[in-house]
């Protein structure tokens, strides 16, 4: 039933296209959270299934999810509708709010961005930094890959190669910077370098954690183009 409160039929128009609104941000929020925390237990997995040195210890690994669900989880939400949004044909009531061949597409992300965290721990120990300083560049690595991938899921049915994924959604760049003037403190203040475990990095301990960022937006970007193409 619908009751409205003016005598403007246009009203009905107004509320499906803020509901389906509603809808694709939530859809938005679910599949940018499921990849971000499976990447976290992958990354532990992979290390004790493996017998390899935790790249993440437990309070640090309470750190990302702590900063990540103050700061990006929450950006979507102030998404606006998307171009052609009134254009789509009605959705089938009931039924999950991510559909099942996009559990694969969450299952890729998780193992880019897990495998990525593993890789920048791999590589920092391997040019012999020390054990918290390669732990911090792993935490900088799960932080900034998070902050890539949300970038991704701006625009979940096109591509975000495109200029106005920069615009639109002031919230998002709030976000960031929120998130990296935490992960600076969490990187650069002495007390919680003594709470967390984590060490102050030069140059290339930023560096590898951002090259990292960009391709996984690059792969991800290619693996929606792969899903598009098979809608």
């Amino acid at each position: 039933e619908i009751v409205l409160a003016d005598d403007n039929f246009a009203t009905i128009r107004s509320a499906i296209a803020e509901g389906r609104r509603i809808y694709d941000n939530l859809r938005k929020s679910v599949v940018f959270l499921l990849p971000t925390n499976g990447a976290q237990s992958l990354v532990i997995l992979v290390a004790v299934v493996f017998g390899l040195t935790l790249p993440l210890t437990p309070v640090q690994v309470m750190w990302v999810n702590m900063v990540t669900a103050v700061t990006l989880s929450l950006a979507l939400a102030y998404e606006p509708a998307e171009r052609g949004i009134m254009n789509r044909t009605p959705r089938a009531a009931g039924g999950s709010i991510i559909a099942g061949r996009e559990l694969g597409f969450v299952l890729l992300v998780s193992l880019l961005i897990g495998g990525a965290t593993l890789a920048v721990f791999g590589i920092s120990v391997a040019r012999g930094s020390d054990l918290d300083v390669s732990r911090t560049e792993a935490v900088t690595m799960l932080a900034l890959g998070q902050l890539a991938y949300l970038f991704n899921c701006r625009f979940l049915s096109r591509s975000s190669f495109t200029t106005a994924v920069f615009r639109g959604n002031r919230m998002v760049w709030w976000s960031a910077i929120a998130l990296l003037a935490l992960q600076l403190i969490f990187t650069y203040v002495p007390f919680m370098n003594a709470l967390f475990g984590s060490e102050p990095l030069d140059l290339i301990g930023w560096a590898l954690p951002l090259v990292f960022s960009f391709v996984i937006f690059a792969v991800v970007e290619m693996l929606k183009a792969a899903r598009r193409r098979r809608e």
